[in-house]
């Protein structure tokens, strides 16, 4: 393969697909803190790294998509084209990809790979662009293990396939760039739907298909298994596993409310701060920040600067967060314990457990927020102002 350098691929996102749960499309459905679509972004930019990739997203997931794209490196995101709109049917939407890709300017070959196929390799990926320059048209499939039956419409067995000539087909399927634009545009002409993938409409259209070695790893995302599937399989990559702590003070002030993890609550005093002194945020992201070996909150938000005066402390755990996220590394568990006489957290809890979650991108399990008086001893205990302790999980590369 000439370094990906005359090779685009289109990522196929257009669709509706809730079967995983969340009440989102599946492809942005959060994978180990990230949207699943940024995984298989990644993944296919890093594994054809000379590659022009364009996505197909529907029309009202503009701000999904962008909010997709954050974690991705620089130099990647050059690499990535405005997106296309896709349409009612996959079929529609690989047609108008094709027809995006034509006009910004036609690579020799085109692979077409499911949103929701987050493991493409490197391997794989110069399989299918050697394929299709071999033979024009090109998919990945894997030899059946199983025996495989042909039923009627009573479930009465009619046939039993030799199983060694079947194969299950994947994505990203391989093809010389004007065929396959051909072959979509000789369908829409025609009228012709419903056929099942990229390498039917060539079939349809009288060229063969050549099927190439597939990977097992190179699972699709349907179902919430899946997920946890995937989740598994991204932990066993990220081997160096850290713990980080953060403490964080801040003493009460004039004031009606507290902020704790981004929750207002209530109370006859505030905390002084010079952002919005939320001490449950600032412990965590001290707690990331000392994970990662990477200063803490001070450093990357100094209070001398002016533009933090009254900040959202959400700006500080989401930017650690990110950070962990642009060093390939996952957030694996927060514990985070709050130390006061007042205000009571109990009946605050978990809505501060589930907006720490929601700014983090993880999922509510791995938030724990507990907290504890000191008995009326101390500053916390003469209710002069509260403090937090908090430990964070993070999981890196080797």
């Amino acid at each position: 393969m000439n370094e990906t350098a005359n090779l685009a691929i289109l990522v196929v996102a257009a669709g509706r697909g809730t079967r995983v749960g969340g009440g989102i499309p599946k492809q942005y459905r959060p994978l180990a803190g990230k949207p699943l679509l940024a995984h298989t972004l990644f993944a296919l930019l890093k594994a054809a790294p000379a590659a022009r990739v364009l996505a197909a997203i529907h029309p009202d997931d503009m701000a999904l998509y962008r909010q997709a794209l954050t974690g991705l490196p620089q130099d990647f995101l050059k690499r990535l084209l405005p997106p296309a709109y896709g349409g009612e049917t996959r079929q529609i939407s690989v047609l108008n990809g094709l027809d995006a890709l034509q006009a910004l300017a036609a690579p020799e070959i085109v692979l077409i790979h499911d949103g929701a196929r987050p493991f493409p390799s490197h391997a794989l990926i110069v399989r299918a662009h050697d394929a299709a320059v071999a033979h024009g048209a090109a998919v990945p499939g894997l030899a059946l293990t199983d025996t495989v039956k042909q039923i009627d419409r009573e479930g009465r067995i009619v046939a039993t396939p030799p199983r060694e000539r079947l194969r299950t087909v994947q994505t990203p399927q391989a093809f010389r760039f004007d065929l396959i634009l051909a072959a979509h545009r000789k369908a829409a002409a025609a009228g012709q739907q419903g056929l099942t993938d990229d390498a039917a409409i060539v079939e349809w259209a009288g060229h063969p298909v050549y099927v190439f070695e597939g990977e097992q790893e190179n699972m699709k995302i349907t179902t919430a298994d899946d997920i946890a599937l995937a989740e598994a399989k991204l932990a066993r990559s990220l081997e160096d596993v850290r713990m980080g702590q953060g403490y964080d003070v801040h003493a009460f002030g004039p004031g009606d409310h507290v902020w704790l993890g981004g929750v207002k609550i209530p109370h006859d005093h505030g905390l002084v701060g010079h952002s919005d002194a939320d001490v449950l945020s600032h412990a965590i992201t001290d707690a990331i920040f000392g994970a990662l070996g990477d200063g803490d909150i001070g450093s990357h938000f100094p209070p001398s600067d002016s533009k933090w005066r009254g900040a959202a402390s959400s700006i500080f755990l989401a930017a650690a967060v990110d950070h962990l996220r642009k060093r390939g590394g996952m957030l694996a568990h927060v514990d985070a314990t709050l130390v006061c006489e007042r205000p009571k957290i109990g009946p605050h809890r978990e809505a501060i457990r589930k907006n720490l979650a929601e700014i983090m991108g993880i999922s509510l399990d791995r938030v724990a927020v507990k907290a504890t008086t000191s008995e009326q001893l101390g500053f916390t205990g003469r209710e002069e102002g509260m403090a937090a302790l908090a430990i964070a999980t993070v999981r890196l590369p080797l």
